[in-house]
């Protein structure tokens, strides 16, 4: 089914892991623990590395500061490396400190501003010991009620807050914004869409980029033109890919609309998203609040993958031809021919002819590691989210 210059693109797929997602997490109401959940981020760092040796999907895992702050990030780095897998993007946190009740970059007490920048620096810091290209900023700084806050002075303090964390950065390093349209402030967010991100990232310089969290935008929101037109603009760094029912739910990538997913990895392939050389990073933001960790990574990493598969199914001529002659059902055909393709046993093929498992999800429930590492980790505290 798949052409070489297909399968090419399979192959160096790669999507990142968050760390936090093989911790406890769950709702402001109640956090469930999971038997087996790590207990360290090297033991975070060993599921990461469990979901990529099934999958061949996963090469790197997210952390997270502070939730995943060890002694010697050289020694997590070596145990990442030792088990087949690098340490990726370093997430700040600015949301859980009591300083940052009503802000942090955007505070108005510049004390308040200066601990978060200070913060960041400590980011860039634990960056230049695990390798890692990206610094992930995503700001809960908000409001709740009409005149609570001089909504204007905040987007001043921001961009100045973010240069001097920018101007830190080394040459090959980024600094990656991720909006977001409400939750936790209820009025206003101060970077609610992909036009501020723009706005700040274009202000910063050529290392500043977009994420962009498939849960983060309000109902009905056409995603994948943003995704195009960012591209288009040379500003989408990377993807946080979950999925949603209501709001930001962090559920299994593809659980509530998998044609969503794959108008969006269309849009990315189309222009230019999936080439040789992109710099568009995908990863995974999930919380497995009530699902097995380890099986619910692989579950969305294989759907990002069994999606892609079918968008590099679509007949690109034959729909740049409907386009330009006006086709309206014709382009729309295609489009849904390739989405109604069912992949999964070429997949399947193309898996057993690496020396992966046909179907990985399966293979690890039936391998007995989930309870195994049960049984192994019984004792000391089980990492969550520190909420």
């Amino acid at each position: 089914m798949f052409t070489d210059a297909q399968r090419t693109v399979l192959e160096r797929q790669a999507i990142e892991l968050p760390s936090w997602a093989f911790g406890n997490s769950g709702t402001r109401f109640k956090v469930f623990t999971t038997p087996g959940t790590p207990r360290n981020p090297f033991e975070k760092v060993d599921d990461a590395a469990t979901v990529h040796r099934y999958t061949q999907l996963a090469p790197s895992v997210a952390l997270h500061i502070p939730w995943d702050k060890v002694d010697d990030f050289q020694a997590l780095k070596s145990h990442a490396e030792e088990r087949g897998v690098r340490l990726g993007t370093i997430n700040s946190n600015t949301f859980q400190d009591e300083t940052y009740k009503f802000g942090s970059l955007t505070h108005v007490d510049k004390k308040v501003r200066q601990q978060a920048i200070d913060h960041h620096f400590e980011c860039i810091d634990i960056m230049n010991q695990t390798g890692s290209q990206d610094l992930k900023i995503w700001l809960a700084d908000g409001s709740n009620y009409p005149g609570q806050v001089n909504l204007r002075a905040r987007q001043d303090r921001l961009l100045e807050s973010l240069q001097v964390i920018y101007d830190r950065l080394e040459a090959h390093q980024r600094l990656v914004l991720e909006y977001k349209f409400f939750e936790p402030a209820f009025y206003h967010t101060d970077v609610p869409d992909w036009g501020t991100a723009y706005v700040q990232v274009m202000a910063l310089g050529e290392q500043a980029v977009v994420c962009l969290d498939t849960g983060h935008h309000a109902p009905g929101t056409n995603i994948e033109f943003i995704v195009a037109q960012l591209l288009r603009l040379g500003r989408l760094g990377s993807f946080d890919f979950n999925s949603r029912f209501y709001a930001d739910d962090d559920l299994i990538v593809g659980a509530a609309d998998p044609f969503q997913l794959f108008r969006i990895i269309f849009e990315v392939y189309r222009n230019g998203g999936l080439d040789e050389g992109s710099t568009v990073a995908f990863m995974l933001d999930q919380c497995h609040n009530i699902e097995d960790k380890i099986p619910g990574q692989i579950r969305s990493v294989l759907n990002v993958q069994e999606m892609t598969a079918k968008v590099l199914l679509v007949d690109m001529p034959a729909l740049d031809q409907a386009e330009k002659s006006g086709d309206v059902l014709g382009a729309n055909n295609i489009l849904m021919d390739a989405f109604n393709t069912d992949v999964r046993p070429a997949l399947a093929d193309w898996r057993e002819s690496r020396d992966l498992p046909r179907e990985p999800f399966d293979a690890y429930r039936s391998s007995g590691e989930l309870e195994q590492i049960a049984k192994d980790r019984v004792g000391g505290q089980q990492m969550g989210w520190g909420a």
